[in-house]
């Protein structure tokens, strides 16, 4: 595939264990073996796929997460001892894109590192498509893959933008969590309540007010059309 991908770990043998295997997979590499050290390389440069550990000495792979997610929208695969479900919901909820605990197989970690890069290969393929989408003072320009919202910019991940541009494309239409699990995310690796993450981090960034994605308890999640946005408009403003 050809991508880069960065490893950010303190423990160095797991460092040089992944960059051998990736390299043979005919990736190009680069190490960080402190958050420190990572926030100061994604200054500099952009990676297709970042392998973070949470659990570092210093700034940790939350703290690096935290700081990042604004300006990279690289998917984020976390590694990390901890395990409960309140620890991968923490790390999901800060934007990573994947949690995969320690220790773990190597196997499992490939493949997740793979299907993260087929999807974003996806994107870049299939995302470019003319034309732009326009519900309410939301735009999504599928050309440019950009998004903004009463005329401002809004920045997005990838898996943000990837499942806005689903429930845009699908607006008016009840969306349960398995459907929108299995065509946005497109793997069989992962957990579905990332969906729930996802839509909250994304509601944060275009929607705090619930006037677009609607909960519909049971069933799913629906993005309303342009002539439901204008209609509960009006019903506001009576």
């Amino acid at each position: 595939m050809d991508k880069k991908i960065l490893i950010v770990d303190d423990d160095t043998s797991i460092l040089v264990l992944l960059s051998d295997i990736l390299r043979e997979n005919g990736h190009m590499v680069t190490t960080a073996a402190s958050g420190e050290a990572c926030v100061r390389l994604l200054k500099r440069e952009t990676f297709d796929l970042i392998v973070l550990d949470i659990m570092m000495k210093g700034l940790s792979g939350l703290d690096v997460c935290r700081q990042i997610r604004e300006n990279v929208s690289a998917p984020i695969i976390f590694l990390s001892a901890k395990d409960t479900s309140q620890d991968i919901v923490r790390g999901l909820s800060l934007g990573a894109d994947d949690y995969l605990t320690k220790p773990f197989v190597l196997e499992e970690l490939i493949a997740r590192i793979d299907a993260h890069l087929r999807r974003e290969n996806r994107v870049a393929v299939t995302g470019r498509r003319d034309g732009v989408i326009k519900i309410g003072d939301i735009a999504l320009d599928l050309a440019e893959m950009t998004v903004t919202k009463s005329g401002e910019p809004v920045t997005l991940s990838t898996r943000e933008y990837e499942l806005l541009v689903y429930l845009m494309q699908n607006a008016g239409q009840t969306l349960s969590k398995e459907r929108i699990f299995r065509d946005v995310w497109q793997t069989d690796y992962g957990e579905i309540g990332t969906v729930a993450i996802n839509i909250k981090n994304l509601r944060a960034k275009i929607d705090p007010n619930w006037q677009y994605i609607k909960t519909v308890w049971g069933s799913g999640y629906l993005f309303v059309t342009q002539s439901g946005f204008a209609d509960e408009a009006e019903q506001s403003r009576q």
